[in-house]
């Protein structure tokens, strides 16, 4: 399974480079809000921001990045959420899957899996859901793809789309949004969820000034 499902993804995105090579060579862009406007206080969760460092960049690539820790008077826990977001990725800056980076930092997935949450405007966005742990450490994760109005959970999903919006749009932007919040020891897995879940879909409607639909 593991071998079909490489070959799947290199096989999709050997068709985004040959794509990208053979269109345009200048993306539509559409004009958008930096994220560094995001709104610092969401239903009584205040913000800090917290900074990105230049070798992490260096990783990123080109791109707005976003990363702040909120929190909210009585609440057990902070909640961190970051959201990179790439006006191109034809030129190599690409969204990196927190499955290939969360383990690179010692993190471990207990467990995944995919649903649909109704934002506060009633849209619906697939996010994936997943409990990490770290040593005695656990944290409860939201992540999805957000581009041209469509959120995506997988990350192999999300190549097919852009492989369609590059011959539809001419556009390759997207961006990962991601929310994690600590599973804390006097609390149960179904809190940290439903503290996650609170926040990602008050979040979510605010989106679309800083990541063009």
């Amino acid at each position: 399974m593991n071998r079909l499902r490489f070959w799947t993804v290199a096989l999709l995105l050997t068709g985004v480079v040959v794509l990208l090579y053979a269109r345009p060579s200048r993306d539509r862009i559409p004009a958008r809000e930096p994220l560094a406007q995001f709104p610092t206080m969401i239903t009584g969760w205040m913000s800090t921001d917290l900074p990105i460092d230049q070798e992490t960049r260096d990783v990123l690539g080109d791109g707005d990045f976003l990363s702040r820790n909120y929190v909210r008077q009585g609440a057990p826990a902070p909640i961190n959420l970051f959201i990179a977001y790439f006006p191109s990725q034809r030129t190599g800056s690409t969204i990196h899957s927190p499955k290939h980076c969360l383990p690179g930092a010692g993190w471990e997935f207990d467990s995944s899996r995919y649903v649909d949450l109704n934002d506060a405007d009633g849209k619906a966005h697939h996010v994936g859901e997943y409990v990490i742990s770290n040593g005695p450490m656990k944290d409860f994760v939201i992540y999805w793809y957000e581009a041209h109005g469509r959120s995506v959970a997988n990350e192999y999903w999300g190549v097919v789309y852009q492989i369609i919006d590059v011959m539809r749009t001419n556009r390759t932007d997207g961006a990962l949004v991601r929310i994690i919040t600590p599973i804390m020891s006097d609390e149960g897995e179904s809190q940290a969820k439903a503290r996650a879940e609170g926040f990602a879909v008050k979040l979510a409607p605010m989106l679309t000034r800083f990541i063009p639909g």
